[in-house]
């Protein structure tokens, strides 16, 4: 779409950076920051040519897109030049606190190996899920649930269709959780499903211009693996696919109202997403592998929904 400016780029200053606080969870360099319009923010910098700030940019416009409860996600540069995306805390003020999923699992699994992130077979789909449907556990703060979405685990059921749709393979115990919230005036805590968060791991971005040439989209998304498995000690993961499938036919309302959220996202939409990352973050190559995989999986996804009315 000509003419469709392209997505603020945010600065992080020298000064900012000197008063943050840095963050030690996950692999890559970030850390915490106040910023004059958005408040605290998580600058997170993207290793060079791997597609990681635009991944973050455009995973975070489709969940806006399904109405998913989600981190934002903008695109960075620091005063050194180096890119990187910026999120706004989505924790309350007062009283917030985020559990990871590797929190919330080692205490009810044996032997729950906490600090890993990959090849975590007791990770397991049924286990993910008992967590979160537990009655305790409520809807993202300040999120407003649509007609047929009621719980908490059926709001992640959206997650895995998200993941599902961009080939997100990174949805590991550190990338899902709660938030632990106390308000200060009467000191109750309550418990929420955090919002959808780190889609960096998607789209195709970790391809090189190379090998998008040459390979074949249908091929590289049917082989997009989760992090979850389906049984302790099995050799490989679930894929993604595989992962939304079993859990639609769990949740099965959930998962259509899902779909036809999905349904309701055009190419059109998605064209004018891709057309507002700068030229310089990616190539037309990239942009056009990343939206051949949306396309081939959103009809993938959508072929499923005859088998659950």
């Amino acid at each position: 779409m000509t003419g469709t400016p392209n997505f603020p780029v945010i600065l992080v200053s020298e000064e900012a950076y000197e008063l943050s606080t840095n963050e030690t969870m996950g692999s890559k360099y970030k850390f915490w920051f106040k910023h004059e319009k958005l408040g605290l923010c998580l600058y997170k910098q993207a290793r060079e040519n791997l597609g990681e700030d635009w991944a973050e940019k455009v995973a975070s416009q489709l969940c806006f897109l399904l109405g998913l409860p989600h981190a934002v996600y903008e695109l960075a540069e620091t005063w050194e030049g180096n890119r990187g995306v910026v999120s706004p805390n989505f924790l309350p003020i007062e009283g917030g606190t985020l559990v990871h999923g590797n929190e919330l699992l080692t205490p009810i699994v044996p032997n729950y190996p906490t600090s890993g992130t990959y090849g975590v077979t007791q990770h397991t789909i049924d286990i993910v899920l008992s967590v979160i449907s537990d009655d305790s556990v409520n809807l993202p703060i300040g999120w407003t649930a649509p007609e047929g979405i009621q719980s908490a685990v059926e709001v992640f059921v959206g997650y895995l269709l998200l993941d599902a749709w961009i080939g997100n393979g990174d949805r590991h115990h550190e990338n899902w959780g709660i938030v632990r919230s106390k308000a200060a005036s009467n000191s109750v805590e309550t418990i929420h499903l955090a919002p959808t968060f780190d889609h960096a791991s998607s789209l195709g971005r970790d391809l090189s211009d190379e090998q998008r040439q040459k390979r074949s989209v249908e091929a590289y998304a049917n082989k997009c693996f989760s992090a979850f498995y389906e049984n302790v000690g099995d050799k490989k993961p679930l894929k993604t696919f595989d992962v939304f499938h079993r859990v639609a036919h769990r949740y099965p309302q959930a998962a259509l109202m899902w779909l036809s959220r999905l349904e309701s996202i055009s190419k059109e939409n998605i064209v004018e997403i891709f057309n507002r990352i700068p030229n310089t973050r990616i190539s037309s190559i990239a942009a056009e592998f990343a939206q051949k995989i949306l396309e081939f999986n959103q009809h993938k996804l959508l072929t499923l929904r005859d088998s659950l009315l």
